[in-house]
């Protein structure tokens, strides 16, 4: 099982290749649409690669309730520790 460090490694390297922002942009507390720009489809695209990056699904509900780097940290860490993402 991946460490947290590992986890918020994989999202950061994420919204990197999605968003095309900047490592130092991406602190717990940024918001991924009001900080970091993403727009709807931006949001669309970054879900699908969290998905594809740790193989779960992201149900519409779970991916409305990420706003932040740091709720897509925390939630990544909960379904890699074993908690069903249904």
């Amino acid at each position: 099982m991946p460490s947290t460090a590992e986890i918020r490694q994989r999202v950061e390297n994420t919204f990197v290749n999605v968003l095309k922002v900047q490592p130092a942009e991406l602190g717990d507390d940024r918001r991924i649409r009001e900080d970091l720009g993403a727009d709807s489809l931006d949001a669309v695209t970054l879900v699908m690669a969290l998905e594809d990056e740790f193989g779960r699904a992201i149900n519409d509900a779970e991916a409305l309730s990420l706003a932040t780097v740091g709720d897509v940290v925390a939630f990544i860490s909960r379904q890699v520790e074993g908690q069903s993402l249904a």
